[in-house]
């Protein structure tokens, strides 16, 4: 009798959670290891003095038919405890507020009047988005690592592709410049929507790739009740459901390749993991210092070649609710066209939703802002200068509520809390290196990372693969790792027969 494989996953973030609950569901021997006290990862929700703060990520999408979402929930039986948010967000631009409303005739008529350089724009890019959603909901081998990846890919791509695959060859840019569209306004707002999403600007940002992470409003962003935490919170009880189990409070320290190819994994604990396979739900600089010198030579020169990516600077604010909006809540603050984009220069602004009661103390709201930031500098200053360290966080935060001014008038009266963050503390309690968060910026789709380490039976989840950010993207990274585990299983007869695809409606 062939015994059944044990799956180790490091990390339990979205991605984690997603890919061990399907490998759970398909009846492999599941543990998810979890260095802090609750899941989620970068998009969890965490405690402070009654108010429950959304850690990084603030915004959810990818729960629309097709979505990534809606595909792992279905696998899963888990039914999402969501509301769909309208407007979006409200983006504020030194001379323009833009209401980026999801309902369709609403957006067309606002863009119309307040951002008509973009007319043409908006037909290629929703026709772009509309097709490439389709095609993730097939759960794509991409970028392919085999030759039998490739043809599972070819067979999964469909006519509509074909008029947008131009797109995939040009930069965000690029497509801008070839519209015509040179005005500043309209060019700052398409810059801020893809720094959100694809964590790079038009110049570099990949038009296809583009297309989707501009396209987040008009298919859905919603709010999960109690906090983005709790997207993390249904998959871990989904894993329970299917048989798999959670361990919290194990940092894995070292991974150990054993002669016969399976795994023992070390925790802070003192404790070992025995695994057949492993998925890590970490940065590919993690996971090279848990393999330590077993580290493949791709993966120890990827690790010194690549650049960092981008760190958040936030503050945590309780806010009366009096005191709020009552239009959206949602908002992105943009102070100086002439001036890059991140830094405090751009700001997102979430308030957790006056209906979630789970979220503030009564009369309260939780209320986050972030920005963009190079970690570098903190982490000089943090090593060489801790009072210079100390006055970057008094800059950073002055300017963060200068921005958030804009939306709630006199806020640094009206807080009762402000708790800043930096990537020193996003390093300490999400365990990601120098604090990066966000993933790869995606500047070209030939030269994405995919989920293979140079380990056989090891693969990379999160948002350091394909197609890398947001809950959405990492779930659908998620899908397609756990497939290709359920195949590779089958293959090799590690366990039953691959049975998990995408629904039958997204085929």
């Amino acid at each position: 009798m062939t015994r059944t494989k044990r799956v180790v996953v490091i990390g339990g973030g979205v991605g984690g959670l997603t890919a061990g609950a399907l490998l759970a569901r398909e009846g492999f021997d599941v543990t998810v290891l979890e260095a802090h006290v609750y899941a989620g990862g970068c998009a969890g929700t965490f405690y402070h003095k009654g108010y429950r703060f959304d850690a990084g990520a603030t915004v959810a999408g990818g729960f629309q038919a097709g979505g990534p979402h809606q595909i792992a929930g279905d696998l899963l039986g888990i039914t999402w405890q969501i509301e769909r948010i309208e407007p979006a967000w409200v983006i504020h631009l030194p001379e323009r507020t833009i209401t980026r409303w999801g309902e369709e005739a609403r957006w067309r008529e606002e863009r119309a009047a307040k951002l008509p350089e973009l007319r043409r724009f908006w037909g290629i890019q929703e026709r772009a988005a509309e097709a490439a959603w389709q095609f993730a909901a097939r759960i794509p081998e991409y970028p392919p690592a085999s030759l039998g990846d490739l043809l599972r890919l070819a067979a999964k791509i469909r006519p509509n592709l074909i008029p947008i695959s131009p797109l995939a060859l040009l930069s965000m840019g690029q497509l801008l410049n070839w519209l015509g569209v040179r005005e500043r306004n309209a060019r700052t707002f398409i810059d801020a929507q893809l720094l959100i999403s694809a964590q790079t600007t038009s110049r570099h940002a990949n038009a296809l790739y583009g297309a989707i992470a501009v396209d987040l409003p008009r298919v859905g962003v919603y709010h999960p009740r109690g906090g983005i935490g709790n997207i993390a919170r249904q998959l871990a009880e989904a894993l329970a459901k299917h048989g798999g189990r959670i361990v919290y409070r194990h940092a894995v320290t070292r991974i150990e390749r054993r002669a016969d190819k399976s795994f023992l994994l070390h925790t802070n604990k003192g404790n070992t993991f025995e695994a057949d396979i492993v998925l890590a739900n970490l940065t590919p600089w993690a996971l090279a210092d848990l393999l330590g010198e077993a580290a493949p030579p791709a993966l120890q020169r990827e690790v010194k070649s690549r650049p960092s990516t981008w760190g958040a600077f936030t503050l945590y604010l309780g806010v009366p609710s009096a005191a709020l909006p009552t239009h959206a809540e949602h908002f992105q603050v943009v102070q100086d066209l002439d001036q890059p984009l991140g830094e405090g220069n751009s700001v997102f602004i979430s308030i957790s939703s006056p209906h979630d009661a789970e979220r503030a103390p009564s009369g309260m709201r939780a209320v986050t802002l972030s920005t963009h930031t190079a970690i570098a500098p903190w982490w000089r200053l943090r090593q060489d200068d801790p009072d210079g360290y100390q006055r970057r966080v008094e800059q950073y935060r002055d300017r963060l509520l200068d921005a958030a001014e804009r939306v709630i008038p006199n806020v640094r009266g009206a807080a009762q809390l402000i708790l800043p963050g930096t990537p020193a503390a996003f390093q300490r309690f999400t365990r990601r290196p120098l604090g990066m968060v966000g993933g790869f910026p995606f500047a070209s789709l030939l030269n994405v990372r995919g989920p293979h380490t140079g380990v056989e039976n090891l693969w990379l989840v999160g948002d350091s693969i394909f197609p890398g950010q947001s809950t959405a993207g990492v779930t659908a990274g998620a899908l397609r790792v756990a497939a290709e585990v359920v195949r590779v299983a089958a293959q090799r007869r590690f366990a039953q027969p691959a049975r998990l695809s995408a629904p039958s409606s997204a085929r």
